[in-house]
């Protein structure tokens, strides 16, 4: 009998270590880009708007979050089709 695995999102998003790397994919990634984005009124002394540097972290959290969750499906199904076959 084959093990029956959830595809939601919520199910496999937030488990097996997905949280952890991509909070510390934000915080390099993040950091990066908020140089990049931000690095000329960071050196002026001033702060960047505060929005626009939460989403700065924002985006590579979703991005790693959605690929992880992805890989993890497509490998579910899969998985879910050779146990059809047998």
């Amino acid at each position: 009998m084959s093990k029956k695995y959830s595809t939601k999102f919520f199910d496999i998003a937030f488990k097996d270590g997905t949280p952890k790397k991509a909070f510390l994919t934000a915080c390099v990634v993040g950091t990066i880009l908020a140089l990049i984005n931000h690095g000329d009124t960071i050196l002026t002394g001033e702060y960047p708007p505060i929005l626009k540097l939460l989403l700065t972290y924002c985006v590579p959290f979703c991005v790693t979050t959605w690929g992880s969750y992805l890989g993890k499906k497509d490998k579910i199904l899969q998985q879910q089709k050779i146990d059809a076959l047998y």
